[in-house]
């Protein structure tokens, strides 16, 4: 692990596609039909790369509630979004890192459509300070976040819980259900580091502070198992989660800090299709009311304002008054 100075700079990095581009659809098309084995429903689904402009809300939450972040880069294959509603402080900020640069040496298993091989070299973003903070693009801050919240020092400050995930080694229902993928990414994560599935530390849906020493270290050791999961184009159950790796590994090196208080809210996609509204509408109050929740994860913006019509007039009240001109009022066709 890289020595450094409290006051060295902390970066984000966010992962970002538009599925929806002819392009990327004609390429997913193309390379699904040439899998050599059946794909995970996980890997397939359309909804992993429907682009409804989340990016917008997380660049501004960023802006507004951790503005000592020094640069925000945003990973992409070849189309980027549209920043122009942004405010001219907050595009300095920003730079575009695409799959070619992070995948240097990797380049025959491009184009990828897997966020967990692109979270795999996140680290490899040249010019990244040691110290950042992974977002995916559903990630919005949405109160105050000190550096403090996600690094005390060079130690990063993990947010999840510890589990018992043995049950669902060897279950085929489960192991098939596209609701439980995750869990099985972080069992295999744990394996690598000799954390049993029976005591592991599962990381929950926010965003992640990362070292970048500890992926280049983790890459030195174990670099056939980044290879292999840096080559999957579709996500498969045999890869781990960067992100459980890395938390594991400052785990083991007993440099990871725990957060005990719960900070994030995750609506994960289909909630309330049930008819359990009342609960989304609970727990979105929470966010809307107190600044105790710093991160929110929407897994699946049309589907929520299903459930919850005027999201994005609170999503833009909870990352910082953005303003109507900086972001669209309703979602894409």
């Amino acid at each position: 692990m890289t020595k450094m100075n409290l006051h060295d700079p902390i970066d984000a990095v966010i992962t970002w596609v538009d599925g929806s581009a002819q392009s990327h659809r004609d390429k997913r098309t193309l390379y699904m039909a040439q899998a050599a084995h059946e794909l995970h429903e996980n890997a397939v689904n359309p909804h992993r790369w429907l682009c409804n402009d989340e990016i917008l809300y997380c660049l501004h939450s960023i802006e507004h509630h951790a503005p000592w972040i020094r640069k925000i880069w945003i990973v992409v294959d070849e189309i980027t979004p549209d920043l122009s509603r942004l405010s001219p402080s907050l595009r300095d900020k920003i730079s575009f890192s695409y799959h070619p640069e992070i995948f240097e040496g990797l380049e025959a298993v491009l184009p990828t459509f897997n966020s967990l091989a692109i979270e795999t070299l996140l680290w490899r973003i040249k010019g990244l300070s040691e110290r950042f903070i992974y977002f995916n693009d559903d990630v919005f801050l949405t109160a105050t976040l000190e550096p403090s919240d996600m690094f005390e020092g060079n130690q990063p400050v993990l947010r999840g819980k510890w589990v018992d995930y043995s049950a669902l080694e060897h279950d085929p229902k489960r192991r098939s259900d596209p609701a439980m993928f995750n869990h099985y990414m972080q069992i295999n994560a744990a394996e690598i580091l000799g954390f049993p599935s029976s005591r592991l530390f599962a990381a929950a849906h926010v965003a992640h502070p990362f070292l970048r020493s500890v992926m280049a270290d983790l890459w030195a050791k174990y670099p056939d198992v980044f290879h292999v999961n840096s080559a999957h184009r579709f996500r498969d159950l045999s890869q781990f989660l960067p992100q459980a790796l890395h938390n594991h590994a400052c785990i083991s090196g007993a440099h990871a800090s725990f957060q005990t208080q719960v900070d994030h809210l995750h609506i994960y996609s289909g909630q309330g299709n049930d008819g359990g509204d009342n609960e989304v509408l609970e727990r979105l109050q929470r966010v809307t009311v107190s600044n105790e929740i710093k991160m929110l994860c929407i897994n699946d913006l049309p589907q929520l304002e299903a459930v919850v019509p005027n999201m994005r007039a609170i999503l833009k009240k909870v990352v910082g008054g953005m303003s109507s001109a900086a972001s669209p009022d309703q979602p894409k066709e």
